[in-house]
């Protein structure tokens, strides 16, 4: 029976979510520890379906200021991927990258934001790495755009732009630990239904 809104996913459907998300967590680890030229590793991630203020709240307060990488996926797969970094998980990048003590995100140069794209276009990058190799589907992903701006501004993006499939979000979070310190962040996979259909089909999933 094919999927109509993402809160139809049954737990084999998460699991198999859960599973991308992990190797993309641990191909984005293996990169990471090589740009910051430290030890990097992924805990377990959760994949979860939330209402947008479920969503919210399992992040933070709605007014807090994040930085998010937004990319689209086009060819097999369409719909969006959106990396939110936190404000600690920002200090941290740009103190190993540029030696830079905290800078509030607010005011980052252009040079903090290109680090910071960098960064989340390789975690991007990462996961659909993950989806490709497992499903064998084609997807391209466009040109990385980075915004920061209050979580609950943030989030409104992907409702707004895939609210005619669900009024929620499907999100995989998880922890990165550089030299063991566990730094949190989140990303949203949000294929489009006829996607999500073919993801599945493609995983031997019916």
């Amino acid at each position: 029976m094919a999927i109509k809104k993402y809160e139809e996913m049954n737990a084999l459907e998460l699991d198999i979510l859960k599973e991308i998300g992990s190797i993309g967590g641990g191909n984005a680890a293996t990169a990471l520890s090589s740009m910051l030229s430290a030890k990097v590793n992924m805990t377990l991630p959760r994949a979860e379906i939330l209402e947008f203020n479920e969503a919210i709240e399992k992040m933070g307060d709605p007014e807090n200021v994040v930085a998010a990488i937004f990319v689209e996926m086009s060819g097999e797969i369409q719909g969006i991927m959106l990396f939110i970094l936190p404000q600690e998980f920002s200090d941290d990048i740009l103190f190993r990258m540029l030696g830079k003590t905290r800078v509030e995100l607010l005011e980052l140069e252009e040079i903090d934001a290109s680090v910071l794209t960098e960064i989340g276009n390789i975690v991007i990058s990462s996961y659909v790495t993950a989806l490709s190799s497992l499903t064998n589907v084609e997807v391209e992903l466009s040109v990385p755009q980075f915004t920061v701006n209050m979580l609950g501004g943030i989030l409104s993006v992907p409702i707004a732009m895939m609210g005619q499939h669900s009024d929620r979000i499907m999100m995989v979070t998880g922890d990165f630990k550089v030299d063991e310190k566990s730094l949190h962040s989140s990303m949203l996979l949000l294929p489009d239904v006829k996607s999500l259909n073919i993801l599945m089909k493609k995983l031997g999933v019916e």
